[in-house]
Formats: C-alpha cells, sequence, structure tokens
C-alpha cells in the first residue's frame, strides 16, 4: 500500500470562439500542453455558414505548472492573436441564476427540485413574481421571493425592478419560468444572451399566446415545447433545447396543455443545466451546444 500522499485534482472548465481558421486547436492545445493543463474532456465546432469555431475543453491541474491566473495570462496573450473571446473558470463554479414566474409553477418546481438534489450547480439567487402564488413554493425552499406586481402603466418601473434585482444579487442569468409577460424591447435587449425562455411550443411554428390550441387546430401528431433565449422579437431567440410528446387526434386542447407541462419542465431545466455547464455558444440567430 502506497504511503505517498496523493495530490488532490482540481477541474477547470475552457470555452471560447473565435473566428475560424487554420491551426486554431492546434496552438490551444499546444498553449494547453506547455503549461501543463491535462486535458479530459473537449469539444469543438467550426460552423462553415458563420465561419466561427467554438471550443469548450475541460482540464485538471496535477500537472499544472503555473497558477490559474498565470494560465489566463498566457490564454490572454494567444486570444488577442485569434480574435478570441473566452471564460476560464474553476469546474465547480455555479452561476448565479435570478427566476421570474406567474402562476403556474410546474416549471419552477422541477428547476427547485433539481437544484436541491444538486442535480443543477446553480445558485438561485431569488424568485421574482408579479403574483403571489408561488410564494409559499418558494419559501419552503428558503429562497427569497419578490413580488413585483405590474400593470401596463407600471410596467417601465416594474421592470426596472428586476433589472435592479438581476445586478444587486450578481446574477448572472434571468430564467423565465413561465412568466406570463412580454418583456419591453429595452430590457431584452440589456439581458440578452443572459435570459431563458420556455414557450410552450415548438418554435418557430406557434408563436404568440395559445399555442396548445394553435396546434389542435392544425392537428399536429406531436407537441412540445422549446426553450430559448429572449430577443426583442417575440419568440424569435435562439433555441437552446426541445422536448417533445407524441399524440393523436383524440386529445383536446385541454389535454396537449395538460401533457405538454411535463414538456415545458423538462426542456428548461435542460436549458438551464447546459447554461450552468457552460455548453451554450451563441451563433448568429442559432446556438451551437458542446
Amino acid at each position: 500500500m502506497s504511503t505517498a500522499t496523493e495530490k488532490s485534482t482540481t477541474n477547470f472548465l475552457f470555452t471560447f470562439e473565435c473566428p475560424d481558421r487554420l491551426g486554431i486547436l492546434a496552438k490551444v492545445s499546444n498553449l494547453l500542453f506547455e503549461q501543463g493543463a491535462f486535458v479530459t474532456d473537449s469539444f469543438h465546432y467550426g460552423d462553415p455558414q458563420t465561419e466561427k469555431f467554438f471550443a469548450r475543453m475541460v482540464f485538471n491541474d496535477h500537472l499544472l505548472k503555473r497558477s490559474l491566473d498565470g494560465l489566463r495570462s498566457k490564454v490572454t496573450e494567444l486570444a488577442k492573436e485569434l480574435e478570441m473571446t473566452f471564460t476560464l473558470r474553476p469546474g465547480s463554479y455555479r452561476p448565479k441564476v435570478l427566476i421570474a414566474v406567474s402562476k403556474y409553477d410546474h416549471c419552477l418546481n422541477l428547476i427547485l427540485t433539481k437544484w436541491r438534489s444538486g442535480a443543477l450547480a446553480i445558485d438561485i439567487v431569488g424568485v421574482v413574481s408579479n403574483h403571489n402564488d408561488c410564494r409559499s413554493l418558494v419559501e419552503w425552499y428558503g429562497i427569497p421571493f419578490h413580488h413585483f406586481p405590474i400593470t401596463p402603466e407600471t410596467k417601465p418601473h416594474q421592470e426596472a425592478q428586476i433589472l435592479e434585482l438581476f445586478a444587486t444579487t450578481n446574477a448572472e442569468l434571468l430564467v423565465l419560468a413561465r412568466y406570463m409577460q412580454i418583456l419591453s424591447d429595452d430590457l431584452s435587449r440589456k439581458l440578452e444572451g443572459r435570459a431563458i425562455n420556455i414557450h410552450h411550443s415548438f418554435l418557430p411554428g406557434f408563436k404568440g399566446a395559445r399555442p396548445y390550441h394553435q396546434a389542435h387546430d392544425r392537428g399536429v401528431k406531436v407537441i412540445g415545447a422549446t426553450a430559448h433565449f429572449i430577443t426583442s422579437d417575440l419568440d424569435e431567440g435562439p433555441i437552446i433545447a426541445q422536448e417533445v410528446k407524441q399524440i393523436d387526434h383524440t386529445f383536446t386542447a385541454e389535454d396537449m396543455v395538460l401533457v405538454g407541462h411535463d414538456s415545458e419542465a423538462v426542456a428548461l431545466a435542460h436549458a438551464v443545466r447546459l447554461f450552468s455547464e457552460g455548453r451554450i455558444f451563441l451563433n448568429g440567430q442559432r446556438t451551437v451546444v458542446l
């Protein structure tokens, strides 16, 4: 039995994107090799249409020759050469998430359940709502609940409250868990790439209100849900994740609503997990998920 003290290792996440060109992966891999970063996971994609390159790597530090700050300095030098934007963080990092909800709690409930069980590596800094229906559920989990009622006249002030809460809690993501309000163009722009919505239908079809009723009128044979980033164009943001359920002609619109609740909750929780793991990259009107 060995008596030598085993050195504990720490995992780190390195993600980056840059204009696509020959040799990117070789240059990055060589830098990590020279610095002793032991890569354990690596995915990349070069989009021939947008000519952008995306990569996600996980490495540990058991052979690392310098501190994380020292490695970051080396990566910064290469980033200037490659016109690269990057993130470099401990693998244990937990993004701070603010959740918005109205009255329906099925999406919120699944996120809270997965968070409490450890299946979602996020820190929930609060839940904001324009109603009080979900207060008891949120407070049972020991999470701050913020009631910001809204009317057409108070909408600018109410959104300013949300934005202020987002800033003061250092939130990195706003999750609209069936928050039944359309965000203003101004708020959508300020939270671009940092706000995820769940739409209870497959986008880009059946946008707007009552999508299940629209789908029923068209006699669809599958229904689903779409998690996407918020933009100033209603239900037009880059798609992150989708879920599907099979149905048939016997389903009423009301049946479809009930069945769809599961798809909505699963798709949104999946999108939040992808965000927390640094797997989502914006690529124009689309996303790359690595």
